[in-house]
């Protein structure tokens, strides 16, 4: 299939998806970017955003340099001004980002839409090359050690990714893994179910609820 052919596709599935849930998706991603990934990322950083989709994390993290990557064109219609869009496979060469130039590369449930292994190191041999020594890669995706059969419950779920073997590729790609959160958030919080944004407030304050409802790991690795 054709990068064009994929793009289109891509359309398709989002809006199949995700029709109705935007309004609640920023909200959700207001909250988790506040109490979680803003106290990862200094305001002063260069911020790529991996899979960037309709762009509720890059638009929401406050960074002085902002960057989203995404096959879908679409993406770029939900962006604000200050961020540049990069309309492209992830796994191919990111022609505009220079070396040793970003702080932080961000990316949620996304890895496992790839279609081979084999892309999944490319797209991290990418992020590795961009970021500054010391920078760090925050990684967030349904973990199928908790999830058996629910995991393929997505058409375009071709992967299987645990926590275990995120944080081996990493390592297998030269990065120091930092911490290695297995269950995070509960895992309807990616398949389009809406939570009260209460409950995820709470929630995110409270981690020993984290062993019962996480279903997402969170690994955060740095460039050695």
């Amino acid at each position: 299939m054709s990068e064009i052919e994929n793009s289109k596709k891509l359309q398709e599935e989002y809006s199949l998806r995700f029709s109705g849930l935007e309004e609640y998706r920023r909200e959700v991603w207001k909250i988790l970017c506040k109490e979680v990934f803003q106290k990862l990322i200094s305001k002063d950083s260069k911020v790529l955003d991996i899979g960037s989709g309709y762009g509720e994390f890059i638009t929401n993290i406050e960074a002085k340099v902002k960057y989203a990557i995404d096959l879908n064109p679409d993406g770029k219609k939900y962006l604000t001004e200050d961020i540049n869009f990069l309309n492209q496979d992830c796994s191919s060469t990111w022609k505009t980002i220079e070396s040793n130039s970003i702080d932080v590369v961000f990316s949620s449930n996304f890895l496992e839409h790839l279609f081979k292994k084999e892309q999944v190191e490319n797209t991290l041999a990418e992020a590795y090359r961009c970021l500054k020594p010391n920078g760090k890669i925050i990684l967030m995706g349904p973990n199928i050690r908790f999830l058996a059969g629910e995991y393929w419950d997505f058409w375009d779920h071709h992967i299987p990714i645990s926590d275990n073997s995120m944080a081996e590729v990493l390592k297998l790609r030269n990065f120091e893994v930092e911490s290695v959160v297995s269950k995070f958030l509960p895992y309807t919080m990616s398949g389009g179910g809406q939570p009260p944004l209460l409950f995820l407030k709470i929630f995110l304050k409270c981690r020993f609820l984290w062993k019962f409802f996480g279903k997402q790991f969170l690994i955060v690795a740095k460039k050695s």
